[in-house]
Order: structure tokens, then sequence, then C-alpha cells
């Protein structure tokens, strides 16, 4: 019995290891020139997810599923004892110590220690022979293990994503005894049995447990390339996170290379000139998130593509731009544009006229985009009349940080307005494309710092209420109206709009600690500290479980 059931497990380890060869993925000769993002998880990190370890191996035992187990043996006298252990469950488990170590090139070394638990079920026993009636006999039973587990993680390539193979498991058992019901039954059937099924059941508990570790790594793995996925997408906008070559395990850190490729319908991404090296990312901070600029271009020319760099403004929240404050030039100029028309009969178009471009400087972001800007009237009983056209290149130079759970923009170049970041920011942004399709009043106040920078040079400017351009006191209220609270409320309706975004794909979660959002030619490093919340990974395993 015992050797068909090695057998078996030898037939499907070889199925296992052809599936995993099957399974594999090819790369290029130069898998960085093709990569957009990096993550990069130090020891420091890996140490703090260690402590949760023994969650996910409660969980694992207690999910295990063990098979009955059953046998006979010839006994002088008895003759024929048959046995069979049913129900098998835990019953109860503590763990007293976990220890990781990162081993470079080779795999995630888990050292759990001191595994105490207590097993359940149900023991049928029966025996024939000489002067014996035939006697069967059912009792319940404890079976009390003291264990030490090793695993090795291995990560790998499997479908274009990160796979966890923890096959390599052990289970060294120190203390394995056997408790029959109330210890009423005779000493040598207890000890008979001890002694007989110690090494059967040895055989199944680390076959089951470490099938069932196993299993949990890679539901893991599985679940954090979807939360990951679901991070970048947005409807019909998404980054594509397929692996760019096989995952590291180094002594220090843990890192995995992504393609980034930005796909959108027909939109074709390309990407072959990357400037990454592992030498740009240090081993003093928990982890670290390398983004390549080309990744930001690609989202907003997806963006534009998709329409949605379109903003549409009318009625109170065109009101609330135009009357910022009440002076004699602010009246004026509301009556040339206007001309006496209600903001409720009026509406403000702003729209992107070519592909945005971002870059990525040690000075910051830098945002370049063709804006127009339409103003149209509708005046009772008269057809409509577009009053304001404006087209202007726009440039702006934005810092980032994180602090307080919230995202800080700071616009270091005063000359510019913020549209084309709205247009990268809009994909994955629900209040952004609300405000675009006018549901969202608050942001309607986007409208000033697309009309005019600081010290504009308009690429195009039509007003009817000054036909010649000669009338500087329009321009110079526009003007004033992005100083003062143009870019401000630009700025600050962006941090509110991603920051929401981001809490509702879960940071807010996590306790992060120190994060630097560090700009460079070409690419951009996010590295921070971090704490995990633990019922995130217990809500997890109620649900996956």
């Amino acid at each position: 019995m015992l050797w068909a059931g090695r057998m078996r497990l030898r037939t499907f380890g070889i199925l296992l290891v052809l599936v995993h060869t099957s399974a594999a993925c090819e790369f290029g000769p130069f898998p960085y020139s093709v990569t957009g993002i990096v993550c990069r998880m130090t020891k420091p990190a890996a140490l703090l997810l260690n402590q949760e370890t023994a969650q996910v191996i409660q969980a694992a035992f207690r999910n295990a599923k063990f098979p009955n187990i059953t046998g006979e043996r010839s006994m002088r006298l008895l003759g024929k004892v048959a046995y069979g252990l049913t129900n098998i469950q835990v019953n109860d488990l503590s763990i007293e110590q976990s220890e990781v170590e990162l081993k470079e090139n080779d795999a995630i070394h888990i050292a759990i220690k001191n595994v105490t638990a207590f097993f359940k079920g149900t023991l049928t026993y029966g025996y024939a022979g000489g002067w014996f009636l035939h006697l069967f006999h059912s009792v319940d039973f404890e079976i009390e293990s003291s264990i030490d587990l090793q695993i090795n993680i291995k990560l790998m390539c499997q479908k274009d994503q990160v796979a966890a193979d923890a096959s390599d498991c052990y289970l060294t058992f120190h203390k394995l005894m056997l408790h029959l019901q109330g210890d009423k039954e005779p000493g040598w059937l207890k000890q008979l049995f001890v002694d007989f099924i110690s090494f059967t059941l040895k055989l199944v508990l680390k076959s089951e447990v470490c099938n069932e570790i196993n299993s949990l790594a890679q539901v893991l793995a599985d679940f954090v390339h979807d939360l990951a996925e679901n991070f970048v997408q947005d409807e019909d906008i998404s980054v594509d996170i397929s692996l760019a070559s096989v995952p590291l395990i180094k002594a220090n850190y843990l890192e995995s290379h992504h393609k980034g490729l930005v796909l959108y319908k027909n939109y074709s991404d390309v990407f072959s000139d990357s400037v990454f090296s592992p030498s740009l990312l240090t081993e003093s901070r928990m982890l670290y998130f390398w983004l390549s600029e080309h990744i930001l271009s690609s989202l907003a020319s997806a963006a534009f593509l998709d329409k949605r760099l379109v903003l549409t403004i009318r009625g109170e929240k065109l009101q609330a731009l135009f009357e910022m404050e009440d002076t004699e030039a602010q009246r004026k100029a509301v009556q040339m544009i206007f001309q006496g028309t209600s903001y409720n009969n009026s509406v403000a178009k702003v729209w992107s006229l070519a592909h945005p471009q971002i870059s990525l400087q040690p000075e910051g972001t830098v945002v370049k985009s063709l804006v127009a800007v339409e103003v149209s009237i509708f005046p009772t009983g008269e057809e409509p009349l577009m009053v304001l056209y404006m087209e202007k290149e726009i440039t702006v130079t934005i810092q980032a940080a994180y602090a307080e759970k919230k995202l800080i923009l700071h616009p270091l170049d005063s000359r510019s307005v913020l549209w084309s970041l709205v247009g990268f920011i809009a994909p994955f942004s629900p209040c952004l494309r609300a405000a675009q399709r006018g549901s969202l009043q608050p942001l309607g106040t986007f409208l000033p710092s697309f009309f005019l920078p600081f010290r504009i040079e308009f690429k195009v400017f039509k007003c009817t209420a000054d036909p010649s351009g000669n009338d500087p006191s329009i321009r110079n209220f526009l003007q004033t109206m992005i100083s003062v609270v143009g870019i401000p409320e630009v700025i600050s309706r962006i941090e509110q709009a991603l920051t929401s975004l981001m809490n509702s794909k879960g940071l807010h979660l996590f306790e992060i600690r120190n994060p630097e959002i560090i700009t460079r030619k070409g690419y951009v490093i996010v590295q921070l500290d971090f704490s995990f919340p633990n019922h995130l990974l217990l809500d997890f395993l109620e649900k996956r479980l």
C-alpha cells in the first residue's frame, strides 16, 4: 500500500515538473532593455512579512485534507489486526518561532521551529484468530505532535507572472504520541498502534501539509499579481505587468522586472530602450519601485486617444471661477466675455489637441501639451455664440511627495498649468472622469489653470469682445484668476483625486513610513518602509480557503 502511494507521489512529481517546464517563460537576450517597472523588496521587508508566516502555516494545517489511513498486521495469538484512522483534523496548533533567509540565486528559506499540533479523529480496529471471536471497536483518538518545518520557496516565471514553488518542504517530528479516548484501552493495544501507525502517519502528515503549503504559496503569489494588475487598470486602459525576466533572489533582496507596456484597444506600445540597471536601486529601504518615463508618456497618450482629456464646465462651476473677486476689472472682463448671458446659459470646454509628453528629470516631472479652451454662450432666443477660443503650448515641472496618507504635488515652474498632468491622471481617477462629464462640481475649478498660465504666450487667441486683440484687460484678468485660484485649486483637486484613487486600491490600509519620490533623467524611484496590516492577510485566508 505504501509502495503504491509512493509511486503515485513520484508520478505526480514528474507531471508537476513537466507542467512547470511547459509553462516556463521565454525572454530575450537583453531583458533589462524591455523593463518598464521594477519591484525590489529588501531583507527587512522579508523579515517583517515573515512575522505573518505563523498565520499562513496555521491555515495550511487547518485547510489540509487528511486522508483516511487503513492497514492491517498479523500478530501472534491475535491473528490479523486491522485498523483505520478516519476524520483526521487539526484540533489545536501553535508555532513558537519562524526564521527567514534569502539564499542567493536559490530560494527563500523559511525555518519554522517547535510547531505543536494536536490532531483528532476516530480509530477503528478489529482482530480475529485463535480462540478469539471477531471483535471490532471504535474509539476517538488524539495525536500530539511536535514538529520542525523547513520550506525552500523558489521564485519562477509561469504564464508571464511570478510563481512560487514551495514543494521543497520537510517536516521533522520530535514527538508523535497517540492518545486513545480516556486511555482506557489495553496498554498493549495502544503501544501496538503507536509503533505501527507512527511511520505511516508521518508520511501522510508531511505529504498533505507540504502540498497545502505549496498550494497556498501559489495562491498568495496569484493574489499579489491580481492586486498589482488591478492597481494599474482602469476600464480600457491598463499596464502590462508581465515579467521581463526571471525573478531574482539575492542575499539582501528580492527583485522582479516587468514590461510595463500600456495597453489600450488598438494602441500599440513599443519599448526597447530602458535605462534600468540594478545599481540604480539601493538596499537601505524596505520597498522600491522603479518606473520608466515611457510608461507615464504612454499613459498620457492612451488617455488622449480615449478622449478623456476633455473637460466641460457650466453653470455654478463657471461662476465660481470668474467671480473669485469683486473688482471693477473682474466685472468688466466678465461683461465683455459673457455679454450679459448668465452662467447657466454658458459653457466652457477644455481639451488637449495633441498627445501630451511627459519626461522625468532630476528637478521633477516635466509635462508638455498643446491645449485648447473654448467658451460659448447661449443667449435666449438666439443662436449659440463662441466668445473665446485659445490655444497654448503648456509646460510645467512638478515635484511629488506622499505624507499622512495623502499625495502632495508642488509645481516648480510658475509659468505653467497642469492640464497635461490631469490628462495623465484621468485614466485612473473616477473623480476626474466624473468632472469631465460635469457631474462633480468642485473639480470645475480646474478651469482657470487651463485658460491661461502665468506670463503666457498664446498660440491662438480669439475673443469676440476684443477682435483686434489690442485690449489687454481680458488677458490680464484671466492671468490674475490663474495666479490667485487656478494653480492652487488645480493642485488641491489633483491631490484629493489621486489620494482617493490610491485609497480605493487599499493603499491607506498600509502604514507607509518616510516615502520618497525621486525623479531622475528617464525614470522615477519610489522608496519607502512600511508596516503590514495583518488583518488583510486574515481576510485573504478567510476568503480564499
